[in-house]
């Protein structure tokens, strides 16, 4: 299992490295209008009258969010973002704008602290990932930090991973430990997966 994941995320990588900037910078604003289209349609379940999403800084070649984040924020939706604490766990910090940004651990992006919010206020859960299957099964880069937060997401939270085109499969090795999505968003739009029918 841990073989065919290795192989995997290094297949993945190596393909994302190859990408084309101009190309990525499309695909991040081609996310947003597709993130922003499927939140317009999606009843607030949890987080009272104010939709809340919880989303992450994209970096390197990962899928473009900053498009979409501005975007959230201009709207009035509140927007948390992970920090990466030392045992690879996650806290959640609300988005304050691109100047209330620091540097984090491992090449990450996150919001300057206290970062006190929880990811169970979340009404929509936007996790990074390098591929998935229609199964629900994502592949992340290892470390479990996801896997782990997402035990604390609402029950009514759905939940979507990130992906460049192409990086939905058929199948991904999956172990019981790793937890599911609810759908997958690349810059074709919206895929629902898992067993939930619902989108997205």
């Amino acid at each position: 299992m841990d073989a065919a994941k290795s192989a995997l995320r290094a297949r993945i990588l190596a393909d994302r490295r190859a990408l084309d900037p101009a190309a990525l910078t499309a695909a991040a604003d081609t996310i947003r209008d597709h993130a922003l289209t499927a939140l317009a349609a999606l009843p607030v379940q949890v987080s009272g009258p104010a939709r809340t999403v919880a989303l992450y800084v994209s970096t390197g070649t990962e899928p473009g969010t900053r498009p979409l984040l501005e975007a959230l924020r201009t709207a009035g939706t509140r927007v948390l973002l992970p920090a990466l604490r030392a045992d690879l766990d996650l806290d959640w910090g609300a988005y304050a704008g691109p100047d209330a940004l620091v540097p984090g651990p491992r090449g990450t992006v996150e919001p300057a602290g206290p970062n006190t919010a929880a990811l169970a206020e979340a009404d929509v859960v936007l996790v990074p990932g390098l591929a998935a299957d229609r199964a629900g099964h994502r592949l992340g880069r290892g470390g479990g930090s996801y896997d782990r937060a997402l035990r604390a997401a609402h029950p009514a939270a759905r939940v979507a991973v990130v992906l460049h085109a192409g990086e939905l499969l058929e199948s991904v090795p999956a172990a019981a430990h790793d937890a599911p999505v609810d759908a997958v968003l690349t810059p074709a739009g919206w895929t629902r997966v898992g067993a939930t029918g619902e989108a997205p």
